[in-house]
């Protein structure tokens, strides 16, 4: 079955533009057109497709996906150097999800903080270390604006 870059959009997420965009730049040498000069996709395509949009996702640059592409299309004789490409983008994506779960723990300490906060009426009435994000987050009871809530 063939796809028009309509049915392509929608299938993807991905706009028309974009598509036309990534085509102008070879990510996309795969696709044929039709007699009327009009793209048509192929499964196989939306794979690949697919697979562009994954290497995008976790921060590759159009450039190295173009050369991604290009080898692709070379054929075998550039496996080792595709899985080379995808080994470094797997460090990059663990590097990346470090770094997110880094500041998933100080959103959650900051929340435990301004939970705190508000239970207290002040923030002068607690402490806490947020370089520490797991750390206990104490109120001083003889600062607190609110009264403890009992119960």
């Amino acid at each position: 079955m063939m796809y028009s870059i309509g049915q392509v959009a929608e299938k993807s997420g991905l706009s028309c533009y974009t598509l036309r965009y990534y085509d102008h730049e070879g990510l996309m040498p795969f696709v044929h057109r039709n007699k009327a000069g009009r793209r048509e996709f192929s499964e196989h395509d939306l794979d690949f497709i697919d697979l562009i949009t994954c290497l995008k996702a976790t921060g590759m640059q159009l450039r190295e996906i173009r050369k991604f592409v290009e080898m692709s299309m070379a054929g075998d004789e550039t496996l080792a150097d595709r899985l080379a490409i995808f080994k470094a983008q797997q460090e990059s994506v663990h590097d990346q999800m470090a770094q997110l779960q880094k500041h998933l723990d100080k959103l959650n300490f900051k929340v435990r903080y301004y939970e705190a906060a508000c239970e207290a009426g002040t923030e002068d009435a607690v402490s806490g270390n947020c370089e520490i994000p797991d750390a206990p987050i104490t109120i001083d009871d003889a600062k607190r604006v609110k009264p403890k809530k009992v119960g």
